[in-house]
């Protein structure tokens, strides 16, 4: 495992505050990172936008605009989450797949296959750039693209589970898990579009919880506390 793809959720970006940035959160996150660049690995970064937008809550606002706002927190999610990785000492690059002037580089798989080979870490903002998808199908696609070993997806919740852990005191939580489970049963790892789109590029998942101390490197490293979604 070389080349890894870490989504991060917009909530998982927030902290306790749950909306905007939890600087020590991404920090954190950052010095992680960092460690696994230094020790050779090539990571790209996906994050949601949820700390910003959801807009599909919204009754009073046409899908595609509500989405289109989406993306741009993704963007804008990108920018603050690079920014914080440079100032501890990582190169980094933010793309997208649409023209945002100055602010991003156009995504294509051959500029972010340069910026690896240079030891950034690549930023792959906006999703998809079209309406419709989920920014877990937009991490699934980049994944796909850059010929990724693995998507790791650090969210608020530790793992996969057959039922709302919130909601269902006793809900089993899996070590392991197939694809084909996930779709039969609608486990909603991710959405329907992106689990297809894994199970049909062989594309292994990992689900842990970003606020695990260490969470990243030690999903890395072996230290595996979360969900593994074979292909």
């Amino acid at each position: 495992m070389r080349r890894i793809l870490l989504k991060l959720s917009g909530e998982a970006l927030a902290g306790s505050k749950r909306t905007g940035f939890d600087e020590e959160t991404v920090r954190n996150v950052a010095l992680q990172v960092k460690q696994l660049v230094d020790d050779g690995y090539e990571i790209g970064i996906v994050t949601g936008g949820g700390n910003f937008w959801r807009g599909r809550s919204s009754e009073n606002i046409d899908r595609t605009k509500a989405d289109q706002i989406g993306m741009l927190a993704t963007v804008m999610n990108c920018i603050y989450v690079s920014e914080i990785f440079r100032s501890v000492g990582m190169m980094t690059n933010v793309l997208t797949p649409f023209t945002c002037g100055s602010f991003t580089k156009l995504f294509s798989k051959d500029r972010a296959n340069k910026y690896f080979a240079k030891g950034m870490v690549v930023f792959f903002a906006g999703g998809t750039g079209h309406p419709y998808f989920s920014t877990d199908t937009g991490v699934v696609l980049r994944a796909v693209e850059v010929d990724a070993d693995v998507i790791l997806l650090a969210k608020s919740i530790d793992g996969v589970y057959d039922a709302d852990p919130a909601k269902v005191p006793d809900a089993k939580k899996y070590d392991e898990v197939g694809i084909e489970e996930v779709i039969a049963k609608n486990l909603q790892v991710v959405d329907m579009t992106a689990s297809i789109l894994a199970r049909d590029n062989k594309m292994p998942m990992w689900v842990f919880g970003l606020n695990e101390e260490n969470s990243i490197v030690n999903t890395v490293k072996g230290k595996f506390t979360g969900t593994k979604i074979t292909v």
